[in-house]
């Protein structure tokens, strides 16, 4: 879901209004059922999680979790069994007003030529726990890892009308646990962007590989928000700031011209560094 992402909501896969009536109720939160389950599920220990209701599976919560058919599904360890089937009985999605975070190592490639393979895959790995941590802590959906990339999605279904908020909340939170407010510098550079607006969020593809994931052009300017941020750098947009009612007061404004976009991207920049305030 990164570059590559069409934008093209048109192109989703939908099976009519009655799906996308049942997506819009999970996606926004009127399906009562689903948000009390995720809400005292992500509280139960420990990752990795279903990305789509927070089941744990490993640690003490696991033996309940599979009494609840909330184990690993077999063909797609991402998701639960239970949720993955709700993916594929109802294939399709809505649109939906929801925020995004990606969050992008800087300088990775320079870093795995002074590592070994082994050292640079354990890096990675610790990137990816923490983030799943703080994401899921800030009401987040781990939408993908994408190489150096970690890409969270916000919606009113888990963090209500906080959506944008949460996220950029989230950002800062990812950056300092990576280490950009210690004065021996981050363990692991990172910069992110957050951005606010409408896209497609739905399951896409078929059995066995459906995903629970967002497409449209909110999704990819995102994503080319955190390929121009620095390390311990967060990209907010106007949109994400509004959203957020967000106090900008005293930050630095940039005019970004993001590759496929017709106009500049007007961002906010908040920074992480050694002696900032949490």
């Amino acid at each position: 879901m990164k570059d590559e992402s069409t934008g093209d909501a048109q192109g989703a896969p939908d099976q009519g209004g009655q799906n996308e009536a049942m997506w819009r109720g999970l996606l926004l939160g009127t399906d009562r059922r689903y948000a009390r389950a995720r809400g005292w599920l992500k509280h139960v220990p420990s990752e990795p999680r279903c990305k789509m209701c927070a089941a744990p599976f490993a640690g003490i919560g696991q033996p309940l979790m599979r009494l609840l058919h909330r184990d690993p599904w077999a063909k797609n360890p991402l998701y639960c069994t239970l949720c993955f089937n709700v993916l594929d009985a109802h294939r399709g999605g809505a649109e939906i007003e929801a925020s995004f975070l990606f969050a992008d190592v800087r300088g990775s490639t320079t870093m795995a030529e002074g590592l070994s393979p082994t050292d640079f895959r354990r890096q990675l790995n610790r990137f990816y726990e923490v983030a799943t941590r703080i994401l899921v802590e800030h009401d987040a959906i781990v939408d993908k890892f994408v190489g150096d990339e970690v890409i969270g999605l916000f919606i009113p279904a888990l963090a209500k009308d906080a959506h944008a908020q949460r996220a950029i909340q989230a950002a800062q939170a990812l950056l300092r646990a990576t280490g950009h407010d210690d004065p021996g510098g981050p363990w692991l550079p990172v910069g992110a962007g957050v951005h606010t607006g409408v896209a497609f969020v739905g399951s896409v593809g078929q059995p066995p590989v459906t995903d629970l994931t967002a497409l449209g052009d909110v999704v990819n300017t995102t994503a080319r928000l955190a390929s121009a941020a620095g390390p311990g750098e967060v990209l907010v947009t106007d949109a994400a700031r509004t959203a957020a009612q967000f106090d900008t007061a005293g930050l630095e404004r940039r005019e970004l011209e993001l590759k496929g976009k017709t106009e500049t991207t007007s961002v906010f920049v908040v920074r992480i560094h050694a002696g900032a305030p949490a």
